[in-house]
């Protein structure tokens, strides 16, 4: 269950519970009654209005990754704690959570796929430790690297076939920077 959801059955909970405290201490009075039950129905809309869109504003207001220079990014720590970035893979981007706990760059199927990966034809003779347990990866070549300025060509990755929601950017990338910073919320990489 994600946090929206849950947000939204606590806030559906909360109205149920006012409203039976609402008949039980008005049952005498329904005209009372009714305006109370308004209120706290214009209330709760609005409360749940605020949090259905706060997921789309946060993602407008919170800034994105800048390209400094030719050979330098920031990026802001995202409200769940993770630095993501976009880079290019093989002319297609594709986000990445920057996981400086990963030992190589690993895919997605799905990213593998949209970069123009055969992962029919993959052969998933690897092994990777997860928090989720032991899975299965197939090594690949990436054609191209993009990030800023950056272009790495014949680049080392692994594609995952386990369950994964965002592919990872290892240390076999985040080594290639001369400088990798983490300071005020912000990640910056430099070359």
């Amino acid at each position: 269950m994600d946090m929206v959801t849950g947000n939204i059955i606590y806030l559906v909970v909360l109205l149920v519970g006012l409203v039976g405290f609402t008949l039980i201490n008005r049952r005498p009075n329904f005209s009372q009654m009714g305006k109370a039950l308004a209120l706290w129905g214009v209330i709760f809309m609005t409360i749940l209005v605020g949090v259905l869109l706060w997921n789309d504003l946060r993602g407008q207001i919170q800034p994105q990754q800048v390209v400094l220079t030719d050979q330098a990014v920031t990026v802001p720590r995202a409200a769940d704690g993770h630095f993501y970035l976009t880079l290019e893979v093989n002319g297609t981007p594709t986000r990445f959570v920057v996981d400086t706990g990963a030992t190589a760059i690993v895919l997605t199927r799905a990213d593998a796929e949209a970069a123009g990966v055969d992962t029919g034809s993959l052969v998933f003779s690897g092994r990777a430790n997860t928090a989720n347990g032991t899975v299965e990866t197939a090594p690949v070549r990436l054609d191209t690297l993009a990030l800023g300025g950056s272009l790495d060509t014949g680049v080392r990755a692994v594609v995952n076939n386990g369950e994964m929601d965002e592919s990872l950017l290892g240390m076999s990338y985040l080594s290639r920077f001369s400088r990798l910073e983490i300071a005020d919320g912000q990640l910056l990489l430099e070359r």
